[in-house]
């Protein structure tokens, strides 16, 4: 039997509720953020009956964005009233704050790095993590951090709530593009300037990376190579076509404000001063086509978004999660279409495997335009 939003936040809450430190894994959509301000509701009640005072919390995020929500929630939820016992901070600024604090809630709890260990291994309150994406290696520094803070005690995922009606279904196209072996592509090196090809280009960061003489160069070389197979022509032009023969609301994920320029006339990120026209015009079906980069990952819900091109999957679970999200906020019984570029023979199909590894494989597709 499927489940309801209510039943959902109520397990969670009641599984956190009595663990001084406990995270959760709970997919968008769920209402996480309700869930720890009913929880600090309770923790408030506890304080000012014992301590006959009220209770202070800390609630850090990312970005400024994701705070302004919980404000936003609250009033949604006539928890308002809280909001003034609560201070608001990001995680970069998080070794800025006082440790005077009865609870706190990290927002996006990914996030958490060895940096904030200083500040957190000194508060002796009580410590409440949620995320979307877990990290998938628990030995790693986020995993590390996450097990020690605010280990994950309840679990609730993307596709458990496509399978209880709380987001629609999606449908994921993979298109397996062949780098192209034409010299079409421009190369600046101070004073120098030449022509090469994908693969040719492709191969030269390959061959710095396996030649590379410590784990440091090698982490750099294969960021260089990254970032040069973000620029490959090949993508910008078979993404273009997509996205003009999409007959839906589409989003394109790019990957540089350049390249989101490039491909649609109507673009959103920081510098573009028509970004949040855009955005209104966008959410409110006016324009049925927009490109944007990472500032829309998080804190964006666009109505009636049924489809999506995704030029870069980074092997990142996490970030391929954030933009499939934006595609999850249709009826329960609408479908999204969403398309992901991935160059065959290369590490980038890795990269693919690894993003779509926690979804279900059976909603996933690939497709070889060379083939078919």
């Amino acid at each position: 039997m499927a489940k309801t939003k209510d039943e959902i936040q109520s397990e969670a809450l009641s599984t956190i509720k009595p663990l001084k430190r406990a995270g959760m894994g709970i997919s968008m959509g769920v209402g996480k953020t309700r869930i720890c301000l009913n929880h600090f509701r309770l923790v408030e009640k506890v304080i000012r009956k014992k301590y006959d005072r009220n209770a202070r919390a800390l609630v850090v995020a990312p970005k400024k964005v994701i705070l302004e929500t919980w404000k936003v929630e609250a009033i949604k939820w006539d928890m308002e009233y809280l909001i003034d016992n609560m201070d608001f901070t990001t995680y970069i600024s998080l070794k800025k704050q006082h440790l005077d604090y009865d609870i706190v809630y990290l927002d996006e709890c990914h996030s958490l790095l060895y940096s904030h260990e200083s500040w957190l291994k000194e508060f002796n309150g009580n410590i409440i993590g949620a995320t979307g994406t877990p990290p998938r290696m628990e030995k790693s520094e986020k995993g590390k951090m996450i097990v020690k803070y605010c280990p994950i005690v309840y679990e609730y995922f993307i596709d458990e709530a496509v399978n209880d009606n709380i987001l629609n279904e999606y449908a994921i196209t993979v298109h397996l593009l062949e780098l192209e072996n034409t010299n079409n592509m421009l190369i600046e090196k101070g004073s120098k300037k030449w022509h090469t090809s994908e693969i040719k280009n492709y191969n030269y960061w390959s061959d710095r990376i396996s030649n590379s003489n410590t784990p440091k160069e090698r982490q750099i070389t294969s960021v260089q190579r990254m970032k040069a197979m973000q620029t490959f022509p090949s993508k910008d032009d078979y993404a273009k076509r997509l996205l003009d023969q999409s007959k839906h609301k589409c989003l394109l994920f790019a990957n540089t404000q350049k390249q989101a320029d490039k491909l649609c006339k109507h673009s959103y990120h920081s510098k573009n001063a028509d970004s949040e026209d855009n955005m209104t015009l966008f959410k409110e079906g006016q324009i049925t086509k927009m490109s944007c980069v990472l500032q829309l990952n998080e804190g964006a819900n666009i109505p009636h978004l049924k489809e999506g091109i995704i030029m870069h999957a980074y092997g990142n679970n996490r970030k391929s999660a954030q933009r499939i999200g934006r595609l999850l906020r249709l009826n329960p019984n609408d479908t999204a279409t969403i398309h992901i570029l991935c160059y065959k023979d290369t590490v980038d199909l890795k990269w693919v495997k690894s993003a779509l590894e926690d979804l279900d494989q059976s909603k996933i597709s690939w497709y070889d335009p060379d083939i078919f």
